[in-house]
């Protein structure tokens, strides 16, 4: 067993989120894991770019309220406590509301390249 040595809090990059965003990695998987994990803080109004994850990516709101949005049109709210599950391959976004920061832990497995 070992402690993890936190990173520092770091600005999410720009070509991937439209607003302020920042985000503390909780878990970078090692060879032979995949698995990623985020604690992503959301400037009121901010939000992901369209993107899809290869594997899926599950969302766990912490604090706020978060909008999902798909590309047929519909957004879902989500509140904190409440977990969502993003299918493989769907294109979404995910953001704060206009007026409310937002806080959620982004979970998911990447494709072993650094990509989503």
């Amino acid at each position: 067993m070992e402690f993890v040595k936190q990173q520092a809090t770091s600005k999410a990059l720009a070509d991937w989120f439209t607003g302020d965003v920042w985000w503390d990695v909780i878990c970078a998987g090692q060879e032979p894991s995949r698995m990623r994990a985020n604690l992503v803080r959301f400037a009121p109004g901010a939000r992901t770019n369209w993107h899809s994850h290869v594997l899926g990516q599950t969302l766990h709101v912490v604090s706020g309220v978060a909008l999902i949005g798909t590309c047929d049109g519909t957004v879902f709210a989500a509140y904190p406590g409440e977990t969502i599950s993003c299918p493989p391959g769907e294109e979404y976004r995910h953001g704060a509301t206009p007026d409310r920061f937002m806080e959620h832990i982004a979970m998911w497995e990447g494709k072993g390249d650094g990509g989503r």
